[in-house]
């Protein structure tokens, strides 16, 4: 039997890819449509690969892409209306890398250009889903950033850095609590949302993986955003000071994050996997590109150490990943304390290997 000792950052990555991949074939990934749940296990799954170079994981990445794009590029099963839906275009850059056909390029065009005609609010700011009039959340930085960032660069398509920059400086704007410097889960600025603030349609809590979402999505975009853009030096002091925010939220005795950050001293709140993943990744990742200074890595050290420690194995030595808040939508303190964990749920293991390949290039 395996113990949590057992592994080094990558070789955690790997466990986690293969817990997965010996459950489902590529094909049958839930739920059955092009959606974030697999773009991001499949995210962290490309990460590997590409340290690793093992082919049996980009393979397996390819057969899920492959089970949902067409020939001419049109995907038959996904919600055009839902940034959710935009994310695991993300994938389609390295198999157009890779192999060079037109049906991968094609499909990016088939998803990115939906950015320009996407539904906003009066400020300008994406509704993160057509059923949700006027909400921005966090979230949705993720689920479109990186795709339209690197898919102006990769095509040369310059439009696409401008509009994104403004979508997260939007966002930061409406959602940051000067107080504790961290972001609110979102924001409707009609006011009309059940959980809108009647005074500044803010969200009533900072909920932990919708915060992770956001400075994971700058630090991808940062990797294909021009040095020169106008607005990359203050998107980085957004990150920077975002994740120096948190780290005095950071549970002293576990190294994790609560699942509503600032409400630590609650008995009812509990201690959160999947935000936590997402918290390390990007503090050692702003360590990797210089924004923050190497100490900050003792931070993200004690946080990965947290999660490694809450890990246990089936009797088939596959890793068990819990304490993952399920899919959540916003709601107040009662609403997210009651959501329902899950074990090895698809974007609690993909944060968890996002973590754990980074954490491997801080070991080097």
């Amino acid at each position: 039997m395996q113990t949590a000792t057992s592994f080094t950052p990558i070789q955690w990555a790997q466990q986690a890819a293969d817990t997965i991949m010996a459950k489902f074939e590529a094909e049958q990934l839930p739920p059955e449509r092009f959606h974030y749940h697999q773009g991001v296990f499949l995210s962290g799954v490309e990460k590997y690969w590409r340290q690793t170079k093992e082919q049996k994981y980009y393979d397996y990445m390819k057969r899920w892409v492959d089970s949902h794009i067409q020939s001419d590029g049109s995907i038959p099963r996904f919600k055009s209306d839902e940034l959710d839906d935009i994310q695991p275009g993300v994938l389609l850059f390295t198999l157009y890398e890779q192999t060079g056909e037109e049906r991968y390029k094609q499909a990016l065009y088939n998803l990115v250009p939906l950015l320009k005609n996407w539904p906003s609010n009066a400020s300008g700011g994406f509704w993160h889903k057509g059923h949700y009039p006027n909400q921005m959340w966090l979230d949705g930085l993720y689920m479109a950033g990186p795709i339209a960032v690197q898919f102006a660069k990769t095509f040369d398509e310059h439009d696409y850095y401008d509009m994104i920059t403004f979508q997260a400086l939007l966002m930061e704007k409406h959602t940051k609590d000067p107080q504790t410097g961290l972001l609110y889960h979102g924001w409707d600025e009609t006011k009309q949302a059940k959980w809108a603030d009647s005074d500044t349609g803010l969200a009533p809590e900072f909920w932990g993986r919708a915060i992770g979402w956001y400075p994971v999505a700058l630090l991808e975009m940062f990797e294909h955003l021009p040095d020169s853009h106008k607005d990359k030096a203050q998107l980085i002091a957004i990150v920077q000071h975002l994740l120096q925010s948190l780290i005095k939220f950071q549970d002293a005795t576990t190294g994790l994050w609560y699942q509503v950050i600032d409400k630590g001293d609650k008995t009812d709140n509990w201690l959160e996997n999947s935000c936590t993943a997402l918290f390390v990744h990007a503090i050692a990742k702003a360590v990797r590109f210089g924004y923050l200074d190497p100490s900050y890595l003792q931070y993200a050290w004690k946080g990965y150490g947290g999660v490694i420690n809450t890990l246990t194995f089936d009797e088939n030595d596959n890793v068990i990943i819990g304490n993952i808040c399920i899919g959540t939508s916003i709601g107040d303190y009662a609403h997210y304390i009651a959501r329902p964990t899950s074990e090895n749920d698809l974007h609690g293991v993909g944060a968890f290997m996002l973590m754990c390949v980074e954490m491997s290039l801080a070991a080097r």
